[in-house]
């Protein structure tokens, strides 16, 4: 198996910040906040110190894994007889510290109080806001309103700010991983030889292993569909990546059937040794009425 290392280009969060401040851009404009302007900078004293004209403030403070959310099983797909296993992507959660910053205080707060609606309102940035200002890097977030990562004064203090008061916002994003794996054409067939005990000396009788996949018409694997051999009486399971595998085969052809946990079913002969299994289930037809 051969470690690939391409890193593709990666501007999500970049992305994100172009995303957020279009939807708030447009949700402040529909009720009167037409101005205010998006930042996403480190309030400091000497920043805030330089504000012209009423501005919300997204500071992002805080990246780690959301390890709730972490995937264990890399992902894998099969082209030109080969498969390429991928690394699990890396679940992102990003803590933004968002602001509201006018000159009165009255204002600040009506500001404040239309953002949280905003923010709370969506449970995830809408996919044509991603599309207008994202590229293929950031496919989707998801966000919600959180706690704070750590005790607020302690936050100003580290910002070199004035105590003020603001929204913890958490996204959650994902990083695809740029490291794959490769890995040579699957071995699907085993043939052993073994003497018959029942039989004249130097008899030798072949068994074979066979193997195959189950997928669905857009080619993801699927998991735990029956797979018999009729003729033999045997039976077996896919597994995760949709693969199966009899073992102790008599050569000749057989009759594969399968049969998914909604009723789908496929049907292929395979010639044994040598013979391929990939099996795609499909509702069964319908009978029409003859008139």
């Amino acid at each position: 198996m051969a470690r690939v290392v391409d890193v593709p280009l990666n501007t999500a969060i970049a992305d994100l910040d172009e995303a957020l401040r279009t939807l708030l851009k447009r949700e402040l404009d529909k009720h009167g906040f037409e101005g205010v302007e998006i930042a996403f900078d480190a309030p400091s004293k000497e920043w805030s110190g330089k504000l012209t004209g009423p501005t919300v403030d997204l500071f992002l403070y805080d990246m780690r894994e959301a390890l709730d959310r972490a995937a264990a099983t890399p992902s894998e797909r099969r082209t030109n007889g080969t498969a390429v296993v991928s690394d699990p992507p890396l679940q992102l959660e990003l803590t933004y510290a968002v602001t509201a910053w006018t000159k009165a205080v009255e204002d600040e707060h009506r500001l404040l109080s239309q953002v949280l609606a905003v923010l709370f309102s969506y449970s995830g940035i809408p996919s044509e806001v991603i599309a207008e200002n994202a590229s293929t890097t950031l496919a989707r977030a998801e966000t919600s309103v959180g706690r704070p990562r750590e005790e607020k004064a302690d936050f100003w203090t580290s910002v070199g700010g004035q105590y003020k008061a603001s929204i913890d916002y958490v996204v959650q994003i994902v990083i695809e991983s740029g490291a794959t794996f490769v890995r040579g054409p699957e071995v699907r067939t085993t043939t052993i030889r073994t003497l018959k005990a029942d039989g004249p000396r130097s008899t030798m009788e072949e068994l074979h292993r066979i193997g195959g996949t189950v997928a669905d018409e857009d080619g993801t694997p699927l998991a735990g569909t029956w797979i018999a051999l009729p003729d033999a009486g045997r039976w077996a399971a896919s597994d995760h990546n949709g693969r199966f595998q009899f073992a102790r085969v008599p050569a000749g052809k057989h009759q594969v059937v399968a049969r998914t946990i909604e009723g789908h079913e496929a049907k292929a002969t395979v010639s044994v040794p040598g013979g391929q299994c990939d099996l795609v289930p499909a509702p069964p037809r319908r009978r029409t009425a003859k008139s």
